[in-house]
This record gives structure tokens, C-alpha cells and sequence, in this order.
């Protein structure tokens, strides 16, 4: 695990892996001032809001991944609810990590939505990132691009499949300090 530091914003960054294949591992938590954009009672993200960032992520992580000559992602309805599995548990329970609430490692969780049975190989990674809520789609793809686990993971060429999770949480709980916060989880994938 590394530490790394960007202005105010404190970056941490993991890598994991499951069952041979890896699983990259990435975490950006982005620190927010106490006073201004984000504090308790600031209007959450509406669900069409929402519906269309989540569009606009796939969008430009589709137009890097073009750039840089790789297949663009399709969404999965079963990444889709593995990742928004996880950003409304951690906007619940005030927590911000790869692993389950319990401590389990995040393939298993995805795994329960992104079954691997049947299929001769599986791999899934995971991007996450809290914020304001006025983060847009650019300013969260060029913040995982800054960070060498975050675009790793965006530019891994097995990738075929995502979900895409973008959730507000007001007065989030635990490590969000009460906070107003958007909550943005990208589940990857590749079977066959």
C-alpha cells in the first residue's frame, strides 16, 4: 500500500488478487474542506442526476480507453448491481474500502452478483472515489488517470465489462465526517 499526496486531496491506493488473475485494486478518497461544497444539508444528486453522470463516467472511461486503441466497455447489469451494492452500503455504514463491511475481500462480493461459474476464466477490479457532490464524470476520470493503480485499472485491455454505482449520501456517516457525498463505484470485468 502507498501513501501518496496531491495538493489537499489525500490519494490511497491498493492492489489486490484473487484466485491467480489479478484484480486491481484502487481507492482515491478525496478530501473535503468542512465549510463549502459538501457540508450537511447541501441537496443530494436526483436519481436522473445520478442516471446521467453514471452515463457520462462510461462515456469518457470508453473515450480513454479508444485513445489509448482498446475495446470500449458495455455495461452489465449484474457490475452494475455489485457496484451499487457497495456505494449505498458504504454511504450507510460510513465506510470507504474494497472490502465488505465484514472484511471480506471485494471479488466475493462481486463475485455474488458477477457469478464465475461456468466460465474458464473470471477477473473483476474495482475503482472507487468520494467526493462532493458536484463532481462531474471528466474531473472523476481525470482524477483516477493521476493515479497509477486507478489507470491501470481503466486501461487494462482484458476488461469487457462494467457497472457503474453513482450515489449521494447526506450527512454520510463514519468516515465521511456528516458530510453531503458523492459516492462513485466502478466494477470492471472480464469471463469467458
Amino acid at each position: 500500500m502507498a501513501a501518496l499526496r496531491s495538493g489537499a486531496d489525500g490519494v490511497r491506493v491498493e492492489r489486490g488478487f484473487f484466485g491467480g488473475l489479478a484484480a486491481l485494486v484502487s481507492v482515491v478518497a478525496l478530501a473535503i474542506g468542512a465549510t463549502g461544497a459538501g457540508a450537511a444539508g447541501s441537496p443530494a444528486r436526483t436519481i436522473a442526476s445520478a442516471n446521467a453522470l453514471e452515463s457520462q463516467v462510461l462515456a469518457e472511461l470508453n473515450s480513454v480507453r479508444r485513445e489509448h486503441g482498446l475495446v470500449p466497455l458495455r455495461l452489465a447489469p449484474s457490475l452494475g448491481a455489485a457496484a451499487d451494492f457497495h456505494s449505498r452500503t458504504m454511504g450507510r455504514l460510513g465506510f470507504f474500502a474494497h472490502e465488505s463491511r465484514d472484511g471480506s475481500d471485494f471479488s466475493k462480493r462481486v463475485e455474488r452478483f458477477y457469478d464465475s461459474k461456468g466460465y474458464g476464466t473470471w477477473s473483476v477490479g474495482e475503482n472507487l472515489l468520494w467526493a462532493s457532490p458536484e463532481i462531474s464524470a471528466a474531473e472523476a476520470l481525470k482524477l483516477w488517470l493521476k493515479s497509477p493503480g486507478h489507470r491501470q485499472n481503466i486501461l487494462t485491455p482484458r476488461w469487457r465489462e462494467i457497472g457503474v454505482s453513482i450515489v449521494t449520501v447526506q450527512q454520510a456517516p463514519g468516515v465521511y465526517g456528516g458530510r453531503t457525498v458523492t459516492i462513485i463505484t466502478t466494477d470492471f470485468g472480464a469471463r469467458s
